[in-house]
């Protein structure tokens, strides 16, 4: 539906496969794109979010709503917690995401964010830069412990 169905159905007609993974109770309400190349049903969100991260190279946010913010940031954690190694980036078509962007540096400012973490958000208006961004992606390592030292000597801990 939506945004991914269009880009779906683009990549289809464009000769490419598509890989399309959703939970049963979506496929109950008619909501699968049945002419995808190949078609995963799975019993949960939470196992369609889980088999998407396995299947991905890298993960790239298009405009969207709260579900592509949602599971934007979870793979996003999952980077940050060394779950996997994956680049993920938005894709700032028009200057959707800038207030976002914003939002992640002040957050940096605040230090909530780590700037080695803020920098795991590759952001570019144009695919194929953000993609070469993604060529070139190398985790961020840093010591967490330093890190939860210097929070608690922030707040007085």
């Amino acid at each position: 539906m939506g945004l991914m169905g269009r880009l779906a159905e683009t990549v289809l007609t464009s000769g490419g496969n598509v890989i399309g993974v959703i939970p049963f109770s979506l496929v109950e309400r008619e909501v699968a794109l049945s002419d995808l190349s190949d078609l995963r049903v799975v019993g949960s969100m939470h196992e369609r979010k889980a088999l998407m991260a396995e299947l991905s190279d890298g993960f790239v946010a298009l405009p969207g709503g709260l579900g592509t913010i949602e599971e934007f940031f979870e793979v996003l954690t999952w980077t940050q917690l060394g779950i996997h190694e994956k680049p993920c980036g938005l894709l700032n078509v028009s200057g959707y995401f800038d207030s976002l962007v914003e939002f992640l540096d002040h957050a940096v400012e605040q230090q909530f964010i780590r700037p080695e973490n803020r920098s795991m958000v590759l952001v570019d208006k144009d695919p194929r830069p953000l993609l070469d961004m993604f060529e070139s992606y190398e985790q961020p390592t840093f010591d967490k412990a330093e890190w939860i030292l210097s929070m608690s000597n922030r707040i007085g801990a």
